[in-house]
């Protein structure tokens, strides 16, 4: 009889498992802040999917809306069509992936070591700014990144933990 209880609590755990990973894997796949260019504007905006929402519902026709812009409110009644450019890459529009590609095969601009992996867990990477001052990227609005890839060159963690 212990067994047999053993068994169906077992089972129904896996049962709820795959009843509830799609809709964590999804959650993941458009949860956080993305770097998309407006449509209207053609600006850079940062732009924060309703990932929860579109998890959690139940509709059979998913649609994708904007949880926040950093053009609202000025622009809150805006189509969404930023949202295209979200549903076509998720990935590709995250800060941290628009950050980590500027790195790849770039050098420090103070000691010239290549910067290498970007291991986000135990140091943000770090920029020095034209003032020749360094900063990390928490310090810039995302929205901000392409300006700041721009006009800012990349710092090595020890280059600007030791300034």
């Amino acid at each position: 009889m212990l067994v047999l209880s053993l068994a169906t609590v077992v089972a129904a755990i896996v049962a709820l498992f795959f009843a509830i990973e799609p809709v964590v894997r999804l959650y993941r796949r458009y949860r956080g802040t993305r770097v998309v260019t407006c449509p209207e504007t053609k600006a850079p905006a940062a732009v924060e999917p309703d990932a929860a929402h579109f998890a959690f519902s139940d509709d059979h026709q998913k649609t994708l809306h904007v949880r926040s812009c950093s053009h609202w409110p000025e622009r809150a009644g805006c189509g969404q069509e930023c949202l295209l450019e979200i549903e076509a890459a998720p990935e590709d529009c995250t800060v941290r992936t628009i950050v980590t590609k500027w790195y790849d095969d770039k050098s420090c601009a103070l000691c010239g070591r290549a910067i290498g992996r970007i291991d986000w867990h135990k140091h943000e990477p770090g920029v020095l700014r034209p003032d020749r001052k360094t900063a990390l990227w928490s310090e810039f609005r995302p929205e901000l990144l392409p300006e700041v890839m721009a006009t800012h060159q990349p710092v090595c963690w020890n280059c600007h933990a030791g300034r």
